[in-house]
């Protein structure tokens, strides 16, 4: 049955023009025959989009193979809207030239999946979901499609005989639902969100008791993501009330950027199943909430599988680990548009916070950007970058660390003094807002240089657009300030 599959599939236009090679190609036969006759129902084929939310269709088990020979078409907008779900690039001018001209008129992209992806839901256990590569419609690379610039970024290390590890800590908050804001006129774009009020009192940090009230939603999310096959590794009480840390076993970028984008979307549907909100927005405007984080813990190796971040004296650093930590310091301010993407995540850089406020590294100083912790003998000696909220896109968010680093590496750049005072410094500061972020990254050269012009240039429109919706409203804060003394 596994050869009908291949050759049914190998006739088709993804194996024809190269868009998925021979071990791709294999292993979808082979998951073709898995299914047949089996309980899976449905297959969910997605793509993570620009904001790193997976965008997709819903087909039967049976056309799986159609998307294997012809893959999928959908509408290449999915990459050109904002947060709100606008449209923000020019689509009907008739005179957008380069790649967007492959989307011009609200044009099909196609989605190339990946059959190394595929995974039953758990809490959907007649469904599954398989990832996929946007392509234009021509079968040409998309300069700014998530998982391919990501690709782009290891293939770039990969070449100078190196590769990463990373680890994930996550931060996010759970919620009841009191109201799910469903009346006409809670349609928007974006729609209004949830009234919702705590699972739990909070500023109890890593309390026993605490958890174990927490501990029925804590357990449903760990099993539905140890189902899924993501490498947890500890579910923790963090700093503020309903807020949730879990924490995951080092692995490879792509592997971690792809359980990353699973984690986050299984979190929202199962507890919108169990009648909960889970958010991963950095600072929800609820009375008394804390900030989220998203830390990622990073060791540099070479091609061995050696550790090359582990020193032979303490207090020292290797030459790799003083250059990685360098370039991560010298790019952090144009790479804060890849890490902290959103309007909000800017609230969460304040002194005295467990959070960075300024561009700096200390050894295992929670306040620092950078928090070294490398030991003599220590096969899990690395950095931990402290400074991306946990809504940012996983695949540009490590590829802006693996082209940071690795700056520092082709650079032979050294590391500055560690900090121990870290918000009583003269530093460098971080970004206070989105729109310096913005004009951080596009006054830098490295993206541009390593991921291209087309990919520079997307990044700012889609990005400026939102900063734009954002100052055409009205905030509480301006109400309150000025609506009555003026």
């Amino acid at each position: 049955m596994t050869s009908a599959y291949l050759e049914t599939i190998t006739s088709g236009r993804l194996a024809r023009e190269g868009l998925l090679g021979p071990d791709a190609l294999s292993k979808a036969a082979d998951l073709l025959a898995r299914l047949d006759g089996g309980n899976i129902e449905t297959i969910r084929v997605v793509f993570a989009d620009q904001h790193g939310l997976l965008r997709g269709k819903t087909i039967t088990v049976g056309a799986l193979a159609s998307v294997f020979r012809s893959g999928m078409n959908v509408p290449g907008t999915l990459l050109l809207k904002d947060t709100s779900n606008r449209t923000v690039f020019p689509i009907w001018d008739g005179h957008t030239k380069g790649v967007m001209e492959t989307m011009s008129g609200a044009g099909d992209m196609v989605l190339v999946p990946d059959p190394e992806t595929f995974r039953i839901l758990p809490w959907s256990p007649h469904s599954a979901w398989i990832f996929c590569d946007p392509v234009a419609r021509d079968g040409t690379a998309l300069p700014f499609a998530p998982r391919p610039v990501l690709r782009k970024a290891i293939d770039r290390l990969a070449g100078l005989g190196y590769g990463l590890t990373v680890g994930l800590e996550v931060e996010f908050h759970v919620f009841n639902r009191e109201d799910e804001q469903l009346a006409h006129h809670h349609a928007g774009m974006p729609g209004t969100p949830p009234q919702t009020r705590l699972l739990d009192q909070g500023y109890q940090y890593l309390s026993e008791v605490n958890y174990d009230r927490l501990e029925p939603i804590m357990d449903l999310l760990r099993r539905h993501a140890q189902a899924l096959g993501l490498p947890v590794r500890s579910t923790e009480v963090e700093m503020g009330p309903s807020q949730f840390e879990f924490t995951f076993e080092p692995a490879d970028p792509m592997t971690h950027a792809d359980n990353m984008i699973m984690f986050r979307t299984m979190v929202k549907e199962v507890c919108a199943r169990e009648g909960l909100h889970a958010t991963f927005m950095c600072r929800p405007k609820v009375d008394n909430s804390a900030s989220s984080g998203w830390h990622l813990h990073q060791s540099l190796c070479n091609a061995a599988g050696k550790n090359l971040f582990i020193p032979s004296e303490v207090g020292d650093l290797t030459p790799q680990a003083s250059a990685w930590i360098a370039g991560l310091l010298q790019h952090a301010s144009e790479s804060c548009l890849l890490t902290t993407p959103t309007v909000n995540g800017y609230k969460r850089y304040q002194p005295f916070q467990l959070a960075p406020d300024r561009i700096e590294w200390g050894y295992d100083n929670r306040g620092a950007m950078v928090r070294a912790l490398m030991v003599p003998g220590d096969g899990a000696s690395r950095v931990e970058n402290r400074v991306a909220e946990p809504a940012a896109n996983p695949y540009f968010y490590f590829a802006s660390q693996l082209l940071s680093g690795l700056s520092g590496l082709e650079q032979k750049l050294t590391a500055p003094e560690p900090v121990e005072s870290p918000y009583d410094n003269d530093a460098h500061a971080l970004p206070p807002s989105l729109i310096a972020a913005i004009e951080a990254f596009e006054q830098g050269d490295l993206y541009r240089k390593t991921l291209g012009d087309d990919f520079a240039d997307y990044m700012s429109v889609l990005k400026r657009a939102e900063w734009k919706r954002y100052l055409s409203v009205v905030t509480e804060w301006e109400q309150h300030e000025y609506f009555g003394i003026f």
